[in-house]
């Protein structure tokens, strides 16, 4: 079960990312950002007369009705473009409106690495980390995301109530898909963020499960001597002898027959001596 429930996140996390990091690059690309249309009151039949209707981006603006009509100018950050706008609060809701878009900009920077990052780690579990950072950026990217959508709507709000009420005038705007593919890639950033965030623990918790005890690593029976448990440790192990010729062996073997045996006590070796002093070392300290 939790195998699978690494997995589900690992799938969750690259799609929820991946589908944040198409919707505002599409967001950011399009100008279907906010749709407004301008007019007069017929008073007679009391019908309305376009005069002016467009359509914004972050970079460009696009009129479909008026002087204009079928022209697209690009969003000038610098100078002012050359257009027939009918009133002055139009103009300034477009001017007001360039103050959000370096926010968009630094999410789509911020997503972008944030999904880079998240894949490496995918590739590679073994590094834990690349969950945790990936997941800080993406929540990093939404949070500068909709930062950029708050500025945008309270910029256009501020420009609309002080624009002066005429009966024989109307004015009508409404956000369009662009804006809507933006807000939606905020939920879903934030998705991936808090399900990459809550991998990378799940993936920690299992390598601190499975990792060995330190203790392991320095095995003592006791404290009270200094040669406890030494004979545990690999480091305290006699290096490998090297092979030895044959003539060599056999040449021992004859030294050795034709010498008279050794006394019992001789016989025992220095780890049979170490053994013994380990023991009653053992027995002194219980």
């Amino acid at each position: 079960m939790s195998s699978f429930s690494t997995r589900a996140l690992t799938l969750l996390s690259s799609v929820f990312g991946a589908c944040g990091l198409l919707l505002v690059g599409v967001a950011v690309s399009t100008d279907y950002w906010l749709l407004m249309e301008e007019g007069i009151i017929l008073q007679q039949n009391q019908t309305t007369e376009v005069k002016m209707a467009l359509h914004s981006g972050l970079w460009r603006v696009c009129f479909v009705a008026g002087p204009e009509k079928g022209r697209c100018v690009a969003s000038e950050y610098f100078t002012e473009p050359e257009i027939e706008i009918t009133t002055e609060n139009t103009a300034n809701i477009l001017k007001m409106v360039r103050t959000a878009t370096p926010f968009p900009m630094v999410s789509l920077l911020f997503v972008f690495t944030a999904f880079v990052i998240s894949n490496i780690g995918h590739i590679r579990p073994q590094r834990t980390i690349l969950a945790f950072v990936s997941g800080i950026f993406f929540i990093l990217s939404g949070l500068s995301l909709v930062v950029g959508l708050v500025l945008y709507i309270s910029s256009i709000n501020d420009e609309v109530m002080n624009r002066p009420r005429e009966p024989e005038q109307f004015f009508h705007y409404r956000y369009g898909w662009s804006f809507a593919f933006a807000a939606s890639s905020f939920l879903l950033k934030e998705g991936a963020g808090v399900m990459s965030v809550y991998l990378f623990m799940k993936r920690y918790a299992e390598e601190e499960l499975y990792r060995p005890h330190p203790a392991l690593y320095h095995p003592r029976m006791s404290d009270c001597s200094d040669y406890s448990g030494q004979f545990l440790h690999p480091d305290s192990w006699a290096p490998p002898q090297r092979g030895r010729s044959a003539s060599d062996v056999s040449s021992d073997i004859s030294i050795q027959l034709n010498q008279t045996p050794p006394p019992q006590q001789h016989l025992k070796g220095d780890h049979l001596l170490k053994a013994e002093t380990l023991l009653n070392a053992n027995l002194y300290c219980e």
